[in-house]
């Protein structure tokens, strides 16, 4: 019955029946290409009519075309959303097909990969003056053996106030040229502007900022004071952390340093390495004193990430070890896509009243000399 319709179909399209010659044929046929469908009383041989000119496609196998493509679109989400390979093929008889396996989940899930470049690559407009980088590290298999791996995320907030995520990157190592790498092709894609980068103490990251944006950079607050409490018992932390913290209760830079200084002399006949460490960051630290006080509170350390980093690590712990950084990409690719629309679609990040103080001024051009009457 099946094949009838399709020859009926196939002789409205020509304008002749088969083997009728007629001058008002619109084309001829051309063969057939076999086709299996798929039903509940068994699988049905197919052979579908070809045109010379044009294309034939039966419409009864188009719903079940869109079907196969809601199905792939469930998987796909499923994945993304922290649903492990194995658990998909639960999901997939519970909508009453036989099952599928963990490689059949992982080739479908490729597809992704297109959404997720069309992303990260695509082109960066207008100017962004704070840039977030912090790095999560993941277990992926390479050459038989099991490494640690950093991916690096980039989030940045534009002059409309909004923020985006703008990068990622997988890396072995957190050198200086791994870090140059990432930046140079941020700034290949349009980033620029780039006033302050915060970030944690990364080897190599301070270099990179200057040659690539010539920018200034904060280093985390709450890694800093982390660092710093490493030198102290943990008996005596919660009194040197509250020292410390009265530094950046001060309104301005000059009386931030002046008090950081006071603490630091005061804990260094106890701690002169706490101290010493106090002395040397202390201008890291404090970088955010020089920008507009609206954006301090969210400029002072990468906290601004935590959620998202959150997310990509209970995304990663599903998976456990990534077989190639393909892998990675695809994944945690997805996430930061699905989490950059939802920012898209909330107020802004930052007060945009304040950007304005971080224009820079336009060179002063000398006014005409007008000539003087003769």
């Amino acid at each position: 019955m099946l094949q009838l319709l399709m020859e009926t179909d196939v002789e409205g399209l020509i304008g002749a029946g088969r083997y009728e010659r007629s001058g008002e044929r619109n084309t001829w046929r051309n063969g057939y290409r076999d086709r299996t469908l798929d039903t509940r009383l068994g699988s049905l041989q197919l052979r579908i009519p070809k045109l010379r000119q044009g294309s034939y496609f039966p419409p009864f196998l188009e719903a079940r075309k869109s079907s196969e493509k809601a199905l792939i679109a469930v998987i796909q989400e499923a994945w993304i959303g922290g649903v492990s390979t194995r658990r998909v093929d639960d999901l997939v008889q519970a909508m009453g097909l036989s099952g599928i396996n963990k490689s059949q989940v992982s080739k479908l899930c490729k597809e992704i990969d297109e959404r997720v470049h069309a992303f990260l690559d695509r082109p960066l407009v207008g100017e962004w003056p704070y840039l977030w980088l912090d790095a999560t590290y993941l277990k992926q298999r390479e050459g038989g053996r099991i490494v640690s791996v950093a991916a690096i995320i980039a989030v940045a907030a534009n002059t409309d106030g909004r923020r985006e995520i703008v990068g990622l990157h997988i890396g072995p190592s957190e050198a200086e040229t791994f870090w140059s790498t990432f930046l140079k092709s941020l700034a290949r894609r349009g980033l620029h502007g780039v006033k302050l980068v915060i970030s944690d103490a990364h080897e190599g990251l301070k270099a990179a900022i200057r040659r690539v944006f010539g920018a200034g950079w904060q280093r985390c607050r709450v890694h800093w004071m982390r660092n710093a409490l490493a030198y102290v018992s943990k008996t005596q932390q919660s009194m040197v952390a509250a020292a410390l913290r009265q530094a950046f209760l001060q309104p301005d830079r000059a009386q931030a340093s002046q008090m950081l200084r006071h603490v630091a002399d005061q804990l260094r006949p106890k701690w002169p390495k706490l101290a010493a460490f106090i002395d040397n960051s202390e201008t890291d630290v404090l970088s955010y004193f020089d920008f507009p006080e609206q954006h301090r509170s969210k400029l002072h350390s990468t906290n601004p990430l935590e959620r998202l980093n959150k997310e990509v690590k209970r995304r990663a712990d599903v998976v456990g070890i990534f077989p190639n950084e393909a892998a990675i990409i695809r994944l945690i690719g997805a996430v930061l896509l699905e989490q950059n629309d939802e920012w898209q679609l909330q107020h802004r990040y930052m007060q945009v009243e304040a950007m304005a103080e971080l224009a820079t001024p336009a060179s002063a051009v000398d006014p005409r000399q007008i000539p003087c009457a003769a």
